[in-house]
């Protein structure tokens, strides 16, 4: 179910431990969520390397509640093909960010 989930979602709430929840996109590639942060990106206070987080992941169409899942943020250099994804994910026309965040799912 988390996979199709995240597959449809655009935008998920991402709750690094000991934070307030914050809406975020994010693109879902290759088995793992990225989040692009800083820069003219979104903010998403604590997160950082080796933090636990907690995703949900809401319908796109209903909004309602789909699933709850835990992941581990790891700080990422995303490869050419990764950030291109990235930068055609975004609806503005140039995306910098300073940190790229992988996903994993435990």
């Amino acid at each position: 179910m988390l996979d199709n989930a995240l597959r449809k979602a655009a935008a998920v709430w991402i709750r690094p431990d000991g934070h307030e929840p914050r809406l975020v996109w994010a693109l879902w590639r290759d088995g793992t969520l990225l989040v692009a942060v800083g820069g003219t990106e979104q903010e998403v206070p604590g997160l950082a390397d080796d933090v636990t987080c907690t995703v949900t992941v809401r319908s796109p169409t209903t909004h309602s509640h789909l699933v709850d899942a835990s992941a581990t943020a790891r700080l990422t250099e995303p490869d050419d093909d990764t950030a291109a994804a990235l930068r055609a994910a975004r609806l503005n026309s140039e995306p910098r960010w300073e940190s790229v965040y992988r996903l994993e799912f435990a």
